[in-house]
């Protein structure tokens, strides 16, 4: 499988501030891949580096096989480039502002003509083509962002946080266009919304803390898609049925939490060849006399993964995002 980007142990730092930090990670062409963070975590330095914007301090990035440090101009003539704060001129008309961004990218001619109504077409703008900037909702705006992203047709979209702003139902319309935009190309989509991606993903790569937290196929960093098991029990009997249950073969990842009264809760995932985890569980219980205050199954979700690998209980408060910072 061909890795459109590929980070073997890249660094950035400003200063004193470490703000990525021996990361390594790939993605596949023709993904949607989420790029999932914290504030701080070291998502927007990533971002810029992969888009050739500057190269990391030590390690090695390739997008599309061209080495960031040695060649950043023909990477960035791979990659096209949503930031979050959108570079849009109100006082042009859509199509003016694509053919500006499509000359900038290098394209003259049928090239630059053809480029742009693909690109209109492709974003569904051909309807606002002649009109100003600035008379466009949010969600044609982010639209027109990402249009001028795609001009140059370049086989990566980096978009960094591109639903911020957009109320729910620009938010759908958005990620139904998102979904039609891989295949043929990669999407690298940053976000700090996880049902978000979630929905929209194939792939994921999740860092905290500027190193790598998780990364692969989203079915396989969900577990497959199984169901934790969750189980309630007397304190005096949580870590007697803890250590049973990392004992059987039957489970991949046993923890212990803490609850407000004299109890503990207990969560399980499954291995893959477990057919039924929650009898299983029950009659661990039983064979090790501990009695069981509740017992059900949970959907793994991006949201519990993010919060049991940063080891916090609210990752997204973090550090304030200043450039360095994200």
């Amino acid at each position: 499988m061909f890795s459109m980007i590929k980070a073997t142990g890249i660094s950035r730092t400003y200063g004193l501030l470490k703000a990525v930090d021996q990361l390594s990670f790939v993605v596949p062409s023709g993904v949607v891949c989420g790029f999932l963070g914290p504030n701080g975590a070291g998502k927007s330095t990533t971002i810029r580096m992969i888009a050739g914007l500057y190269p990391p301090d030590s390690g090695f990035l390739e997008v599309g096989d061209v080495d960031v440090a040695r060649d950043p101009v023909a990477v960035r003539r791979q990659v096209g480039y949503l930031p979050e704060a959108n570079p849009l001129y109100p006082e042009l008309r859509v199509e003016e502002y694509l053919m500006f961004r499509g000359r900038l990218a290098g394209l003259a001619g049928r090239h630059l003509r053809a480029g742009v109504d693909r690109s209109l077409d492709s974003c569904g703008l051909g309807d606002v083509r002649r009109r100003l900037i600035r008379t466009l909702s949010r969600g044609y705006r982010q639209r027109t962002g990402l249009s001028a992203a795609m001009v140059a047709d370049p086989p990566l979209l980096v978009l960094d946080e591109p639903t911020v702003g957009l109320d729910p139902v620009q938010q759908v319309a958005f990620r139904k266009l998102l979904g039609t935009l891989s295949g043929d190309r990669t999407v690298l989509l940053s976000s700090h919304l996880l049902s978000e991606v979630q929905s929209t993903c194939t792939w994921l790569v999740m860092i905290t803390g500027g190193r790598l937290l998780a990364s692969g196929p989203a079915e396989q960093v969900l577990h497959g898609g199984r169901r934790r098991i969750h189980a309630r029990v007397d304190a005096k009997d949580a870590e007697r049925l803890l250590d049973a249950c990392r004992q059987d073969p039957g489970f991949s990842d046993v923890t212990l939490e803490d609850t407000a009264s004299q109890q503990k809760d207990l969560f399980v995932v499954p291995a893959s060849d477990t057919a039924d985890p929650q009898a299983l569980l029950g009659d661990l219980a039983a064979r090790h006399a501990v009695p069981l205050r509740a017992l059900g199954a949970e959907e793994i979700t991006l949201e519990s993964i993010f919060l049991a690998g940063a080891g916090t209980d609210s990752p997204w408060s973090g550090a304030a995002g200043g450039e360095a910072d994200q």
